[in-house]
């Protein structure tokens, strides 16, 4: 990324009017937000060269860890909690007319770029705070009946769309916004302007950001058409439509269409996301007394998995054909797809696994039980070398034994754990039973620090949103209460 800002972990974000988008029948999917150092355009020549691959390739191996793996205990040593912000204050009754966005709700997603933090409730509220001041800029609800539901941060433009719903139309219809940061670092949030004004973003239509291919998808469900833009400039580029696709993933250089499934199969065609040109079009045969549990693209690699089937990872290329045992590779509630890396990321009943595609588990993560049964990128964040994870996590057994509380009481604060990803070993974490762990102290002459009332096991309790600015070496988090906190050493 430029101006040296390394996004890590970003879900390839896409909104519905009605709520989130869930990506598989079982929940999330999402993609590392850094676009790939390979050329995209390779997926499209592994796949447009499909009768010409008939020979084996030494299958990628995935990268050596990087030396930033290894020196994460010492980055993140001495952390301190230096900050604590407050999206909700008495101000918020004069800014929003909706009674709803008054009332405090928990922070679910935080995004930072260029030393402003922007903090999402779930309310649809949402607030900006300078880093360097440690003020609130603003709120980012620029209309009074605004309902805000997701971010992105633009890299192309440096620039951060927000998608809302508004009460003027009954909440029914996404609504996109762009504002450059500098705009909104000074309060000019007028000067942002529209996107997409011309589509019909109503349930179950959506507008999907994807960083990797440098592409917006928006789905128009009144006249089932499928668009796609440059997210650089927001030109059109193309429209497919077709009443029989039943949804689109996209991956580097390509997206795989997939048909309405008909009988024992379910008809695929990938094609060019530069131009939409066909690449290849075939059928996978299915149970037909299965549920599908999802169909993923990655590369030139297709994974099927059905109830209770074993998972299929075809080679669309010449039809290789690996299974991996459904007692195994049980259907995941969320993927990670780190491209840098040729692996992906499963996540199940709160633990965390690292596949490649030849259908073997790399990594199984030691002291990563995740807070939050039912996986949230918000919560999990992916480095830009896609050599650590960090997530907010169960205290272990002994961490808990070493935490006050009542006796049979379970904590209700959890830790912030940095696990390497090839060796599945935590490496360094933010626990309550570190006794190191304080409220940084504050120097006289620091005229810019923010008010902080939460003790340091209350600034750990019920995060529901996780950010790591690597430029910084800051975390942040928000929580149930609204609140945000900075942890940095």
């Amino acid at each position: 990324m430029e101006h040296h800002h390394k996004p890590g972990l970003r879900l390839r974000l896409r909104i519905t009017a009605a709520r989130r988008r869930a990506w598989l029948s079982a929940g999330l999917r999402s993609t590392c937000r850094k676009p790939p150092r390979r050329d995209p355009s390779d997926s499209v020549h592994k796949v447009a060269s499909r009768e010409i691959g008939g020979g084996h390739r030494r299958p990628p191996r995935p990268a050596a860890p990087s030396s930033s793996a290894f020196s994460c205990p010492e980055k993140f040593r001495n952390f301190q909690l230096q900050e604590e912000y407050d999206t909700y204050d008495d101000e918020v009754h004069f800014l929003v007319q909706l009674p709803f966005l008054w009332t405090r709700t928990k922070i679910i997603e935080i995004v930072a770029a260029k030393d402003v933090i922007f903090a999402l409730a779930q309310s649809g509220l949402c607030a900006a705070f300078n880093r360097t001041t440690n003020k609130r800029i603003c709120y980012l609800n620029i209309s009074p009946d605004e309902v805000i539901r997701s971010l992105f941060y633009n890299k192309n433009n440096e620039s951060l769309i927000t998608v809302s719903v508004y009460e003027s139309d009954r909440f029914s219809s996404l609504k996109c916004r762009t504002t450059p940061i500098e705009y909104i670092r000074r309060g000019q949030l007028n000067d942002g302007f529209p996107l997409f004004e011309s589509e019909s973003l109503k349930y179950p239509g959506f507008v999907e950001f994807d960083d990797v291919n440098g592409k917006v998808l928006t789905f128009s469900a009144q006249d089932s058409t499928y668009k796609v833009f440059d997210l650089k400039n927001y030109n059109f580029l193309y429209s497919i439509c077709d009443k029989n696709i039943q949804e689109i993933k996209i991956s580097p250089g390509i997206m795989l269409v997939i048909y309405q499934k008909t009988n024992c199969h379910v008809p695929l065609t990938i094609l060019s996301i530069e131009d939409g040109t066909p690449l290849k079009t075939f059928s996978q045969l299915l149970h037909r007394s299965r549920k599908v549990d999802f169909i993923e693209q990655f590369n030139e690699k297709l994974l099927v998995k059905q109830d209770k089937e074993n998972l299929q990872i075809i080679d669309v290329r010449n039809s290789d054909l690996i299974e991996v045992n459904k007692t195994e590779f049980m259907t995941p509630s969320a993927f990670i797809f780190l491209y840098e890396n040729n692996l992906f990321l499963t996540f199940c009943n709160r633990t965390v696994a690292a596949w490649n595609f030849r259908g073997e588990l790399v990594t199984s993560f030691e002291d990563h039980e995740l807070w939050h049964p039912n996986c949230n990128t918000n919560n999990i964040y992916i480095t830009a070398d896609q050599d650590l994870i960090i997530s907010y996590c169960k205290v272990s057994k002994k961490a808990t034994d070493c935490v006050d509380s009542e006796a049979g009481e379970v904590p209700s604060m959890g830790s912030i754990n940095m696990s390497n990803i090839f060796t599945g070993k935590c490496v360094a974490k933010i626990s309550p039973s570190d006794p190191t762990l304080t409220i940084a102290p504050r120097k006289r002459s620091d005229k810019s620090r923010s008010t902080i009332h939460s003790t340091v096991p209350e600034a750990l309790e019920d995060i529901t949103a996780l950010f790591y600015d690597e430029d910084r070496n800051e975390i942040y988090t928000g929580n149930s209460k609204g609140l945000v906190h900075v942890w940095s050493n």
